[in-house]
Order: C-alpha cells, then structure tokens, then sequence
C-alpha cells in the first residue's frame, strides 16, 4: 500500500498585503482531490502555511507524504528553521498535524511537476478572486 501525496501551494499578488490564495491536492488510492481558498490580503509564506494546514484539516488518515514549493514551511515544519513567524498558524499547524506521521519533500515550483503546477494555478487563480477591480 501506497502512502497518500498531498500538494500545497500558496500565492500572493502583491506581497505582502495583497489578494492571496491556496490550494492543496491529495493523491490517494488512484483518486484525487484538490480544495483552495483566499483572503483579500495576506502573504505568501501565510498561505503556503495555510495550504498545508487545510490539507491536513481534509485528510482522514494518519501517514501523509507532504510535498511544497516553500523552503520556509517545509524547514520550520520540520524543526530546521526556528519559526518566527505566523505563530497563530503554526499553533494551528501543531494541533491539527499532532498524530500523523508527515514525511515532507521540497519540491521545485514551475518545474513541470503535474500536481505543483495545478496547486500553484489554483492557489494564483484564487488571489486573482479577491483582487480589487
């Protein structure tokens, strides 16, 4: 048996501050689910954060390989970096990631990777909702 993927991207038009987006897939068992949202104005590493929190929020299970874009998330996810800040979502990573065994891998963006491209389309075509005309 294979372990579930997930996928998580975040965006940010104008940064910091600006319309922002996130998106996340979860390949399992041959299936596929992909869920994204916004704010009007955040960051980018905000809702890269947020990307991965959603997703964990969505998953049922308790082993996941987790794959990002963003050196930031992954290090601090992983205890390499201290995390300084967006302290009010790493609380509420902490809590939603207690009992699941992440495994997570960094992965280039706009490199052709299929699922880090949609995630990343869909977290920019979210930011793009909440952009003020």
């Amino acid at each position: 048996m294979s372990i579930p993927e997930i996928y998580t991207d975040g965006s940010c038009l104008k940064n910091p501050g600006g319309p922002s987006g996130w998106a996340f897939g979860v390949i399992e068992n041959n299936e596929e689910w992909f869920v994204c949202g916004g704010e009007e104005s955040s960051t980018n590493n905000r809702m890269e954060l947020l990307a991965a929190i959603e997703a964990l929020e969505f998953v049922q299970g308790s082993v996941y390989n987790i794959y990002t874009d963003s050196d930031l998330t992954l290090k601090c996810a992983t205890g390499v970096w201290k995390r300084k800040a967006n302290l009010d979502l790493w609380e509420r990573f902490n809590n939603v990631s207690k009992g699941k065994k992440l495994h997570w891998f960094w992965v280039k963006a706009h490199n052709g990777n299929k699922y880090n491209e949609i995630v990343d389309k869909l977290a920019n075509s979210e930011a793009k909702k909440y952009k003020k005309k």
